[in-house]
């Protein structure tokens, strides 16, 4: 086997790897086992500013003095989208080697736009034009469901994130579908497009073990680390099948079962940068058609059985569109997003507005 587990799947399966980070350095190391993508969203972008501290400070004090009208928010989101260049251009290889499909850097839309389908859609053709090599991340939220199929229809290439069931990646899929179809129908071009469809199969684990210890259920705790891989092999079973032209991703990872589990299909893993340095040093040999195994019943049914939220989650039709929003995993995840940006303008404003009592 390779020195690098991650480049044993790369050369030996269909599954890509990319990396879930913006950050330079951390993309050029990642790139030495075999990334041909990565993923970015607000609290890893804000993560990546802090990382180059010295560098950004002096950006944003440049960029406040060019553009003085701006606000902080403004000079935040600017900073995300020069991060973002930055970092696509390090994977414009990889596009070129792949047509489109992989060497893509992914940026997050607004969160603050998760109930405003137009505005979303707006601002992924936008964020599209920023580099060759973007896709655009839109949440799955019951109101942002449209916004896959515009965004689609226009060119964009997207991520969907937010995202933590099948429900989630059958919707998000059957519009991008109709994005393409709609393309199609007019002469348009998607031989260089590349979707694909989050699941973020490490929060699936978090709010299975929240809403188990809310509800006062005892289970085996070994058990609940399977959620996620559970819920990305039943949704990559399904996409199989239907021949959906997504691929689904893996991330938010909680354990190396999140990359070794799943591997075989036509689908993406984005470990942290962390993760990959773990997984790298593990000397884990993964199983590469690993994706085709199902769960074993006795760990699958004591979650389908005690676990009401694992059984949303994981069955197709176990949330409508209407639920997507409400949904524990969804609700958390925004909160911790739109947190992000608060903390990013923040940041911002410490920069253009020091606190003289510091």
């Amino acid at each position: 086997m390779s020195d690098s587990p991650f480049l044993y799947m790369k050369q030996n399966s269909k599954t890509v790897l990319w990396n879930d980070s913006a950050d330079p350095k951390e993309l050029k190391d990642a790139l030495t086992w075999g990334i041909v993508g990565a993923t970015c969203n607000p609290v890893i972008a804000l993560s990546a500013i802090k990382a180059d501290k010295e560098h950004w400070v002096s950006r944003i004090r440049d960029y406040a003095k060019e553009n003085p009208t701006q606000t902080d928010d403004q000079i935040g989101w600017a900073m995300v989208k020069e991060l973002s260049v930055n970092a696509a251009k390090l994977l414009e290889p990889e596009f070129e080697k792949y047509a489109g499909k992989n060497g893509r850097l992914s940026i997050q839309t607004d969160p603050r736009n998760f109930r405003d389908a137009k505005a979303l859609a707006d601002q992924a053709y936008e964020f599209s034009t920023l580099a060759k090599n973007m896709i655009v991340k839109i949440p799955v939220t019951s109101e942002a469901i449209s916004a896959f199929e515009e965004a689609t229809y226009r060119g964009v290439s997207i991520n969907a994130t937010v995202s933590f069931s099948v429900a989630q990646t059958i919707a998000v899929a059957e519009a991008v579908e109709r994005g393409l179809k709609r393309r199609e129908a007019e002469g348009l071009d998607i031989s260089h497009m590349g979707p694909v469809c989050t699941i973020m199969v490490g929060r699936v684990d978090d709010w299975v073990k929240v809403s188990a210890e809310k509800a006062g259920v005892s289970i085996d705790p070994g058990v609940m680390e399977w959620a996620g891989v559970a819920v990305f092999k039943n949704a990559h079973q399904i996409y199989k099948a239907r021949g959906y032209r997504t691929r689904l991703l893996s991330a938010a990872f909680r354990n190396h079962m999140h990359w070794s589990e799943i591997i075989g299909g036509e689908a993406v893993i984005s470990p942290p940068y962390s993760w990959q340095v773990r997984i790298n040093n593990s000397g884990i040999t993964p199983d590469l058609n690993s994706v085709e195994v199902p769960v074993e019943p006795h760990i699958l049914e004591p979650m389908l059985d005690k676990l009401p939220e694992f059984r949303k989650m994981y069955e197709p039709d176990g949330l409508k569109v209407s639920e997507f929003t409400n949904l524990g995993a969804t609700l958390r995840t925004l909160r911790g997003f739109l947190q992000s940006v608060n903390d990013l303008e923040s940041f911002v404003r410490d920069v253009t507005l020091p606190n003289p009592d510091k």
